[in-house]
């Protein structure tokens, strides 16, 4: 498929079917080693403030364009789905695909299935298909670690998976909750670091030992009693607690496989191990905080705007913001992705 950088208006966009997927965080595993024969099982949070879009429309010839918002590496990506779903359907009517913009590749976002799943089910609208969205994610190899990506982007909120089955199943979702309104995210991003994937990334868990079954059970209680409880009674503390306790236990079984460190990049754990010291006049921990999947992304999940804007001031006075870090204060995001088709009304 040809590739060019044209503004979409050059492409006939009337008719164009357009998908927007949204962003997730990887809050972390239950059991890596599969201890009771499911092997992961994910924690994840859909969040409001990062999306890939990108839009279908018919052409006289196949081509495909990217915005100034699209990550370049994203180009050859979707032209690979493209034509596996033309293998798997047979459908090979001439298309143009423009990617108005992405999720940053390798950074803990879920780039990689967001894209696959927004080309996929705009590919399936445009051509009337009843393709859900496992079958999507199962022809273009999405989901083989969690299945976060995948509810994500049909529902969004907190989402908890089981992981693969044995046999390459896709991972069931557990549960799905959403965050309390009021509570928001701090994202921190590092420009200038990307997280392992593919070959690199497969190397690295498979050089690192089990996580010895005690841990992963602490996870699992944690996440059940803790995580999932607080967030349903809208009970901060408990849910900051239960997450800093799992993102340490991950952080620590993970680091040798990030040089010796629970985040990839040094300015985002400096500024994670100063969010994370600080604490109320009980004692209670003022942020939920972690990294995402392999980062560099992190996060500082806080009670409301105003505690995000106060801890994110204290640090800045601090020193530990480092120049070079992006930081976004977004809210989670309840809903999945969004399509929208003109041709329907």
């Amino acid at each position: 498929m040809p590739v060019s950088t044209e503004n979409p208006s050059s492409i006939e966009t009337r008719a164009g079917i357009r998908v927007r997927a949204p962003g997730r965080l990887h809050l972390g595993f239950l059991d890596p080693a599969g201890s009771l024969g499911r092997r992961f099982g994910s924690l994840g949070l859909v969040i409001e403030g990062f999306e890939t879009e990108i839009e279908l429309v018919a052409s006289a010839i196949d081509r495909i364009s990217a915005g100034p918002g699209a990550a370049a590496a994203e180009i050859d990506r979707a032209a690979g789905h493209l034509e596996r779903l033309r293998q798997c359907t047979g459908c090979r009517q001439p298309l143009a695909l423009h990617l108005h913009r992405t999720l940053p590749p390798h950074t803990g976002l879920g780039s990689g299935t967001q894209l696959a799943l927004a080309v996929g089910s705009a590919f399936a609208r445009w051509h009337g298909l009843a393709l859900d969205t496992q079958t999507l994610a199962r022809w273009l190899g999405r989901g083989l670690r969690s299945g976060i990506g995948i509810a994500g982007f049909d529902q969004g909120g907190l989402l908890l998976d089981a992981g693969p089955g044995a046999d390459g199943s896709p991972a069931p979702l557990l549960s799905r909750l959403a965050l309390p309104p009021a509570w928001q995210v701090v994202v921190v991003q590092d420009p200038q670091h990307r997280g392992l994937s593919g070959a690199d990334e497969k190397r690295a868990i498979a050089a690192l030992p089990p996580l010895p079954q005690p841990l992963a059970a602490e996870i699992c209680h944690r996440v059940l009693m803790q995580v999932l409880a607080g967030a349903a009674a809208a009970d901060f503390t408990a849910f900051a607690r239960g997450l800093n306790r799992v993102q340490q236990i991950l952080g620590e079984h993970f680091a040798p496989a990030q040089g010796g460190s629970v985040c990839t990049s040094a300015p985002v754990g400096r500024l994670l191990q100063w969010i994370a010291a600080q604490t109320g006049a009980g004692g209670e921990p003022l942020a939920a905080t972690g990294q995402s999947s392999w980062g560099p992304t992190a996060f500082a999940i806080v009670p409301g705007r105003e505690a995000a804007r106060a801890l994110l001031a204290a640090a800045d006075g601090a020193g530990v913001v480092a120049p070079r870090l992006v930081l976004h204060t977004v809210a989670a995001r309840n809903g999945g992705a969004v399509l929208l088709d003109p041709r329907r009304g």
